[in-house]
């Protein structure tokens, strides 16, 4: 647990000094990146900023796994709405080979 949070500080500190230096910051604009704000106007504590991140971490693959899972049963009961996301996939890739 502690070399988890130790980390996640590790990469809290990186992402503020990736922010200090870029020219446009609407282009980096994530939700660690409002938390690192709100944490430079006073609103959060470094405990917390680290704290959220640590759970967005943790709770991700849980969550996402669900919602996927969830998706593609939607998906499977309605095969009109399957056929058009294929539409759209086909015109959007074209004849290029699909990658992860």
């Amino acid at each position: 647990s502690k070399d988890l949070k130790g980390a996640m500080e590790i990469l809290i500190e990186q992402k503020r000094q990736k922010l200090s230096t870029v020219e446009k910051l609407d282009e980096h604009m994530d939700f660690a990146s409002q938390l690192i704000f709100a944490q430079n106007r006073g609103d959060l504590t470094a405990e917390n900023v680290n704290q959220c991140v640590l759970e967005m971490m943790i709770a991700a693959p849980d969550t996402l796994s669900v919602t996927l899972f969830f998706m593609l049963i939607l998906i499977a009961e309605h095969p009109t709405v399957e056929e058009e996301m294929m539409r759209e996939i086909e015109a959007v890739v074209g004849k290029q080979e699909l990658q992860s």
